[in-house]
């Protein structure tokens, strides 16, 4: 089952990578929340890749948190328009950062907030594992925090029509289909008949494809970028099998 819908004629001139590649240089609210939002939503790729590269714990953190808040500051303040698609481009600019003075800059005042080490490497160990390169590590990563993202919103979504129930028992299925019986067993947990389970089920998919396809446009500028992104996303999970 895809996790991202087909429908790619959405207006990309208000997603945040959009915004960030049109307003640069302009000091507006909306320029300075899409940078924040992109830098804050993909804290953990940057990581994966860096421990993966063999920093340790501490170090990754830091080189992490110092890294983005230098790209959200030099973006903010150039004139120049940042080529591609958001993911290709925040890779290239962390080795750019790597084989600088990073050194420098770690300690200094003003760094966003880290997410806590234990829950970053629990998410290492159990998402990417210990194989394949530092790249390898990013991509999946970066795959798996779209999901996650596009997940959190189907949630908050259930909780606030009710259906934080039925979404919680649907959840395993959003990507497979059930085993024979478990509609059955199901429908008597949920108190609800077979064929309004498969209708509801149905519904829920098609509302987290939405959702993640709405998180992976917010990382592009164009339908063909989106396109491809969404290939590089089944790539990435693919290889993680």
């Amino acid at each position: 089952m895809s996790p991202v819908a087909d429908n790619s004629l959405a207006d990309f001139t208000r997603t945040r990578w959009s915004m960030v590649r049109n307003l640069q240089g302009a000091h507006t609210d909306g320029a300075r929340a899409a940078l924040t939002e992109l830098a804050v939503r993909y804290w953990y790729p940057v990581y994966a890749y860096l421990r993966r590269c063999g920093h340790p714990q501490e170090i990754a953190q830091d080189i992490t948190q110092v890294f983005l808040q230098q790209v959200a500051s030099d973006l903010r303040d150039s004139c120049n328009t940042p080529p591609g698609r958001f993911r290709e481009w925040l890779l290239v600019r962390l080795n750019v950062f790597l084989a600088g003075e990073w050194r420098e800059l770690i300690g200094g005042e003003g760094m966003p907030e880290a997410p806590p080490i234990v829950e970053l490497e629990a998410r290492s160990r159990n998402e990417i594992g210990s194989e394949g390169s530092p790249e390898q590590a990013y991509r999946r990563s970066f795959a798996l925090e779209v999901l996650s993202r596009g997940l959190k919103r189907l949630r908050a979504e259930a909780n606030q029509t009710g259906h934080a129930d039925m979404c919680e028992a649907l959840e395993p299925f959003l990507t497979r289909e059930p085993l024979p019986g478990q509609y059955d067993e199901l429908g008597r947990k949920l108190s609800m008949r077979p064929l309004t389970l498969v209708m509801a089920l149905k519904r829920l998919r098609q509302r987290f494809r939405e959702l993640v396809r709405d998180e992976l446009a917010d990382t592009v500028a164009s339908a063909d970028e989106l396109a491809a992104e969404r290939q590089a996303l089944f790539a990435a999970l693919d290889r993680g099998h």
